[in-house]
């Protein structure tokens, strides 16, 4: 998402970037590139106009053309007002009550029911909820079923009425559930239709009242663009939820909803569904996001999933191992795993400042270590512990086994050895100082 919007936005403010001279003429055009870039985009017309005049005047206004580096306060300037238009900052969501009620809305499609997993997922891992998911969509054939192994795969319960066809006492029905069975959190996934009716407005509005949620969240598919807002809009004029949650941010989505929706319903972005994993959800934040579209990465996030997956025991046994030069392909594999859980492989790559441009039109699968664990998988246990023993007879069995070529092995063997190298490196000096540093910044 965002990759031809920030393509056209590095083009447009190409000129300004440089060392070449700016006038109040070639900002006034420069402005006019952006704003077709947001058109491009799907952001509504009169928001893309507002936003480029405001990005005009304070350009302008804060003597942009007699800065010495007039080209980066441009950018600073565009990235302020991206970051405003997302909503400014990062809204968390309001977890009081006993239980708290959460009420997922939006139309059939658009994610709710793997979106309402991927929460549940989210809030179990802080370790202080216990959250409770109830289907309460009594219309879509295998909703509940759909929902059931949403549960299992998480390892959250899921409160179900088979024979119950009334929503409103299914969902009344779970908090009295929650309440006895130390359920904190109550994930209420409701139906959606194919359009907004008066029907399912009704319905919904029934189910707000008589749960009173504490969190009322509005599920959109970012693929939908400007009709997305659209939607959004109709939902808020008769619910007046809390949130928005745009999902299928991975896929081929130009942006224009999580660029307008804050501005027609004045309501913050809470989360982002960025794949198919129950792992693939973050919280919002408008600067880092307006630090990718402008191809600045997002180094912030990176380190925070790091930090996820981070285990201060399993490091100290690693340093111990680098240490001792004891280092294997077991040791390598379990760090491969750790990077997997970090989310998607393209989705990483594009936090790193620059690598968003160079990774355009690149496509990287999901499954790239899969070649990578092939051989490892098809090593001895003696071979995975100790790879100096692997000669030329070891290096045609481990290729035959794994389906590769010599060469593709001889290939990890030389990469394996020269991140040995580097680890054992970063034992001492600069590297002891970086590992503490990344500590301190759990």
């Amino acid at each position: 998402m965002f990759d031809n919007l920030s393509s056209k936005l590095d083009k447009a403010l190409h000129v300004l970037k440089g060392h070449g001279r700016i006038t109040e003429v070639n900002v006034a055009e420069t402005m006019k590139e952006v704003r077709r870039a947001l058109l491009d985009a799907d952001v509504n017309y009169k928001i893309a106009k507002q936003f480029t005049n405001r990005v005009k005047e304070k350009a302008l206004g804060q003597n942009v053309l007699t800065a010495l580096k007039p080209g980066q306060l441009m950018v600073k300037i565009v990235k302020d007002e991206l970051t405003e238009l997302m909503g400014g900052q990062a809204e968390g969501l309001n977890l009081t009550g006993t239980p708290t009620v959460i009420l997922m809305s939006g139309l059939q499609g658009s994610g709710k029911t793997t979106f309402s997993g991927k929460l549940a997922n989210w809030l179990k891992s802080k370790k202080t909820k216990q959250p409770l998911l109830v289907a309460a969509d009594v219309y879509r054939p295998a909703a509940i079923d759909q929902l059931k192994v949403v549960g299992e795969q998480i390892g959250v319960d899921v409160y179900t009425e088979l024979e119950n066809k009334n929503p409103v006492e299914i969902a009344k029905n779970a908090i009295a559930y929650a309440k006895k069975n130390g359920k904190n959190v109550v994930i209420i996934d409701t139906a959606g239709r194919l359009a907004v009716d008066e029907e399912m407005m009704n319905e919904i509005a029934a189910i707000h009242k008589a749960v009173k949620p504490q969190e009322t969240l509005f599920v959109v598919d970012a693929m939908t663009g400007q009709d997305a807002v659209n939607t959004a809009k109709a939902f808020n004029d008769r619910l007046d939820f809390e949130g928005v949650i745009l999902t299928k941010l991975d896929g081929d989505a130009r942006g224009g909803a999580a660029l307008s929706i804050k501005s027609v319903v004045n309501k913050p972005i809470k989360f982002i569904g960025t794949g198919e994993k129950m792992t693939d959800i973050d919280v919002f934040h408008p600067d880092r996001m307006a630090d990718r579209i402008l191809g600045m990465g997002d180094v912030i996030s990176l380190v925070e999933r790091a930090q996820e997956q981070f285990d201060e025991e399993e490091a100290r046994k690693l340093q111990k191992k680098i240490a001792k030069n004891q280092f294997g392909f077991d040791d390598f594999l379990k760090q491969i795993q750790q990077i997997k859980k970090m989310g998607n492989i393209k989705d990483l790559m594009g936090m790193i400042p620059g690598m968003g441009k160079a990774m355009k039109g690149v496509d990287i699968d999901d499954d790239a270590f899969k070649g990578i664990e092939a051989i490892i998988y098809s090593m001895t246990p003696d071979e995975r512990r100790n790879p100096a023993i692997i000669n030329g007879s070891r290096k045609k069995r481990i290729a035959r086994g794994s389906g590769s070529s010599v060469t593709e092995v001889n290939q990890l063997l030389k990469q394996f050895n020269q991140m040995a190298k580097m680890m054992k490196m970063m034992q001492g000096g600069k590297g002891k100082a970086m590992m503490n540093m990344f500590k301190g910044m759990r």
